[in-house]
């Protein structure tokens, strides 16, 4: 009996130390990633710099802290940059939840009181951008100044086109996406393809091979339910942060171009600039979906100008 319980022990140590070097293995971010407990879910993170400013990057759909890296790699020679992996992304744990912009705004609150962070600048994109939202309305001192990237939430839709959405998107669809449609995925949050999204794609790839693929398919499934069921188009004007929104002059992807079909990156830019109180709007030439990464330079001096004003 003690041999069998020794060698369940034995097995389930291993098996938990297989599945983080499979996770290693199949995510390769270009920092080193850090590990917290929020709220029973083991969160990961990137930390590098050490600014008096912290800068703090959420992640958008489909996405993890090292869509960030270009950004980090510049911006840490003056702040601290600090990029999690939501939970359901990444390297983090992939619980059982909502994942709408509310669930995510609460982790990050956590997330900062754990780590004591001060003087935050968030920087959120696209679905981490409506997180963002949620945060900066729901818990206003946590948040400094407040950066969306191509952030959702600010065009609306009608609730038939809601419902096509969330019964379009299913745990099955996403988990037997092909490695040729995961291409065209990523093609399309770009203007012009740049060549180092080969690791992305290739990491995207790989995580078919990991042991929570399933519940990281179920958090993106749920994810975009969670914000279509959680808008933030009413917060938008509670907003009380200095804010600046960047758009790619070319998003393909902001506004939807089948639901809203008549609307335009301009016209969605325009909401911004009427609903947010203190605000500024800038777009990016030639940039798509993913611009701070297409046009890495010149967001990072966005968010430099900005962050220092």
């Amino acid at each position: 009996m003690l041999f069998f319980v020794f060698t369940l022990f034995i097995t389930t140590i291993f098996s938990q130390k297989s599945d983080k070097l499979m996770k290693e293995i199949i995510s390769q971010y270009d920092f080193k990633s850090h590990t917290v407990m929020i709220d029973s879910t083991e969160i990961s993170y990137i930390k590098e710099g050490n600014g008096e400013k912290t800068v703090l990057f959420v992640h958008g759909l489909s996405s993890n802290s090292d869509a960030w890296s270009k950004n980090i790699a510049s911006l840490k020679e003056k702040y601290t940059c600090i990029a999690l992996d939501l939970p359901g992304y990444g390297k983090s744990a992939k619980p059982e939840a909502t994942y709408t912009p509310s669930y995510f705004a609460e982790i990050l609150h956590q997330f900062i009181d754990e780590l004591e962070l001060k003087n935050v600048i968030l920087i959120g994109h696209s679905m981490g951008g409506q997180a963002s939202v949620k945060l900066a309305t729901t818990y206003k001192t946590d948040v400094q100044k407040l950066i969306l990237v191509a952030p959702a939430g600010l065009e609306q839709f009608s609730e038939a086109g809601a419902n096509m959405l969330k019964s379009f998107f299913t745990v099955d669809m996403v988990k037997n996406t092909t490695d040729a449609q995961i291409e065209k995925n990523y093609a399309l949050n770009f203007y012009a393809l740049p060549e180092d999204t080969s690791k992305m794609i290739e990491d995207r790839k790989r995580i078919k091979l990991a042991s929570d693929f399933n519940a990281h398919c179920t958090a993106i499934v749920n994810s975009i339910s969670g914000m279509l069921n959680d808008p933030v188009f009413n917060d938008l004007e509670h907003i009380k942060q200095k804010t600046l929104v960047v758009f790619g002059n070319k998003d393909m992807l902001i506004p939807n171009r089948y639901l809203n079909p008549t609307l335009t990156i301009a016209d969605v830019g325009k909401i911004a600039s009427e609903k947010i109180e203190n605000v500024n709007v800038s777009f990016v030439e030639d940039a798509g979906h993913f611009v701070q990464f297409e046009k890495a330079a010149e967001v990072n001096k966005l968010f430099d100008q900005f962050i220092a004003n």
